[in-house]
């Protein structure tokens, strides 16, 4: 029994949904509207989700960003990786919710745990999170998640509104509002194509959806 899904392809709205849902729940334990930018340490403890960082050392695979210890429901993140622009902490934080949500079986994590608790040994693997920029499929997975979490689009509209998303400053007007650092902004407003940004250059022109 395995608590790491195999790896399935998600379309990006079926991710944005489960971010939303994710919002949704949290919103749902509290009073009063969740303010942004988000705490994404607040939304892992909402989850049931510990907190932690520490010193991972690299594998044979290299460095590893965070790790997620399924039975303890508890993310540990690199603490080399947190001397980085701001921003940068809650989007590794985001990402390791979204690993958390999309590739992790909650129903087996709950078998184990039963399973500990009555006295049987069980051996349950971390699961390791590297770079994005390998490219694998379940880190491009959570890395958009990230970017919804964090940038939902009702907050994107908010934040936009009376903007020219073809100035610098104005986005970068937007990423501190949001909390995020400018590359995720820009990734996000891509992806929703409000914005294209040609590779290797800094003009910024109009999106596909922008009339």
């Amino acid at each position: 029994m395995k608590v790491i899904k195999p790896y399935q392809s998600m379309s990006k709205d079926e991710i944005e949904h489960r971010a939303m849902d994710v919002l949704q729940r949290v919103q749902a334990k509290r009073k009063r509207p969740l303010k942004f930018p988000l705490d994404a340490g607040h939304l892992a403890e909402s989850l049931g989700l510990d907190m932690d960082c520490g010193e991972i050392a690299p594998d044979e695979q290299g460095a590893i960003a965070a790790m997620i210890l399924p039975t303890e429901r508890k993310i540990i993140m690199n603490e080399s990786s947190l001397n980085l622009p701001r921003g940068f902490e809650e989007s590794s934080i985001a990402h390791e919710i979204g690993h958390w949500e999309l590739h992790i079986d909650q129903n087996a994590i709950s078998k184990f745990v039963e399973l500990q608790d009555s006295g049987v040994e069980t051996n349950v693997e971390p699961f390791l999170c590297r770079s994005v920029n390998t490219q694998q499929g379940i880190e491009r997975q959570a890395q958009y998640f990230a970017s919804c979490l964090l940038m939902p689009l009702f907050k994107i509209e908010d934040v936009k509104r009376g903007r020219d998303l073809t100035k610098w400053r104005h986005l970068y007007a937007m990423k501190d509002e949001l909390g995020v650092t400018i590359s995720h902004l820009t990734y996000r407003l891509q992806v929703l194509g409000l914005i294209y940004i040609p590779k290797d250059s800094k003009q910024i022109y109009p999106g596909r959806t922008v009339s």
